[in-house]
């Protein structure tokens, strides 16, 4: 890449996958505090302008998308969840993400999210064909998106994951742990995990990043 060239950033959040991982530093993590969706964009722009060698205001971030499976009115309101869904509609709108949402399949025990990868897939993939992005943001750790990455590198567009790998104890003893796929890491061109990130020493500058992917 040239200096003067600007790296245009799509990024597409597995809503599913944020949330355990915000759920993480928020409950589990010393810091107890939830992830910022504009703190993970500043993060993410200076991550691709230290990989490609640029200065971070030649990184810009063109789209942004948020992708999980969402209740039913009814189920919502049995669930008490509307306050908290309608909350998350207002950080995405004003961190400028595009929110994408799929019926959660209300008839499984315990209700799962179904078709949703695969939409986040499709979307992903139409803009790496369309060449809207020269770096495409993943935020996710499934196995699932190995084809979707595989597709999208076949256009030329490089491929960052930013995903999480952390392992801790509950209160009943359990062991409880958010991890990556290796398949999916290894088709990456670029792997970010948060926890190593977060946990390394780092300048006051570098600092203030890693500080900022947090909502103070």
């Amino acid at each position: 890449m040239t200096t003067n060239a600007i790296a245009r950033i799509a990024v597409f959040f597995d809503g599913t996958f944020y949330s355990m991982v915000s759920s993480y530093y928020r409950h589990i993590h010393s810091r107890k505090l939830n992830l910022s969706f504009t703190g993970v964009h500043e993060f993410i722009r200076h991550c691709i302008a230290k990989q490609e060698q640029v200065d971070v205001n030649f990184c810009q971030i063109v789209e942004s998308h948020f992708f999980r499976g969402r209740f039913s009115l009814n189920m919502a309101i049995e669930r008490d969840s509307l306050t908290a869904d309608r909350f998350v509609d207002q950080l995405l709108m004003n961190a400028g993400i595009v929110s994408h949402y799929y019926p959660m399949n209300e008839n499984a025990n315990p209700p799962e999210e179904k078709g949703i990868d695969v939409w986040l897939a499709l979307e992903a993939y139409d803009l790496a064909v369309h060449k809207r992005a020269d770096v495409l943001v993943l935020f996710s750790g499934d196995q699932d998106f190995v084809p979707m990455v595989r597709k999208v590198n076949s256009t030329g567009t490089r491929v960052m994951l930013l995903t999480e790998d952390v392992r801790w104890t509950d209160v009943h003893g359990q062991s409880r742990y958010i991890n990556v796929s290796q398949r999916l890491s290894n088709e990456s061109t670029y792997r970010v995990i948060l926890s190593e990130e977060i946990e390394k020493p780092h300048p006051p500058e570098e600092a203030q990043i890693i500080d900022g992917l947090f909502v103070q």
